[in-house]
């Protein structure tokens, strides 16, 4: 069957897929097959290695457990700051004043150009230069400022960009009932972007969960990579167990966001398709008997 956008295979072509597919299949098993065989020469398919984290809690409580709550609670703080923050940046480039719109173009533009460890080992030296903050928690509040600039810049342009795939006609018809700019943004522009920019403000969250890793790299933060680490020494040197655990955390963390964002999406989409009422034969009948002093509908 072919359309507008696909046109059917014919018999060679078919035939060219299905080798190149078995061949891939080949290679990959290969791959896979090489890729084991090493990894059990070097004794990391060993059960000693593995055994920490099936048959025992020392390894959960005493470093993985730890490691992620600090690496939940920078990502958390990190996040509620960012949004806000993002999304007054956004609303403030779209500005009709060029003494607000230009100041916060350049803002935006100078935190998304820097790559975010720089903006962390940034933050470490001012927190250590410029303030009270006691040596243990400056890694966190490095790791949360680098993160928060660096995506709250990255939101704003989110926000801007969902506002203004908008159709014009949203903002005009909303002036011309009355209502002022900050109530069309308030009320119609950003309830009807929020939709649009969700798949992309998800994943601008899922990319800060993931980036706590550098503070844990550089800054002695003690997330959940640095904590494999300490985990992989203390265990005998099982670098792929730990790692693999600490990537299924992350995996799972990261799925269970963008699944809650997919199921909240959905919703607002249904919201939105259901939010028109309709109105009873009765309540016709009493419009048109109130709006024209007949028995008829309108």
């Amino acid at each position: 069957m072919s359309s507008v956008l696909y046109d059917a295979q014919g018999p060679r072509a078919k035939r060219r897929n299905i080798l190149f597919n078995v061949l891939f299949l080949v290679v990959l098993a290969a791959v896979l097959w090489w890729v084991f065989g090493a990894l059990d020469e070097k004794g990391q398919l060993d059960w000693v290695k593995w055994e920490p984290f099936f048959t025992g809690t020392e390894a959960w409580s005493t470093y993985i457990w730890p490691g992620l709550q600090n690496t939940l609670l920078a990502a958390a703080l990190s996040v509620v700051i960012a949004l806000p923050l993002g999304a007054v940046l956004g609303i403030a480039r779209l500005s009709d004043h060029a003494w607000v719109r230009v100041p916060v173009g350049v803002v935006v533009e100078f935190f998304r150009s820097i790559p975010v460890l720089v903006l962390m080992i940034f933050g470490l030296a001012l927190f250590s230069e410029y303030s009270n903050v006691s040596s243990d928690d400056r890694p966190l509040y490095a790791v949360v400022t680098g993160l928060v600039l660096y995506n709250a810049s990255v939101l704003a342009e989110i926000v801007r960009a969902g506002i203004l795939a908008l159709p014009k006609g949203q903002a005009e018809g909303a002036m011309a009932i009355g209502l002022r700019k900050g109530q069309v943004m308030r009320l119609i522009l950003l309830p009807q972007a929020v939709t649009t920019m969700l798949p992309a403000i998800v994943s601008q969250l899922v990319v800060i969960v993931k980036d706590t890793a550098l503070g844990g790299a550089v800054l002695t933060f003690s997330e959940l990579l640095s904590a494999a680490n300490t985990m992989s020494s203390y265990y005998g040197a099982n670098t792929i167990a730990s790692f693999t655990v600490v990537a299924a955390i992350f995996i799972a963390i990261n799925f269970a966001l963008t699944s809650f964002a997919s199921w909240l999406e959905r919703r607002l989409r249904r919201a939105k398709k259901s939010s028109g009422a309709v109105l009873k034969a009765d309540d016709a009948q009493m419009t048109g008997t109130a709006g024209t002093g007949t028995g008829g509908t309108i």
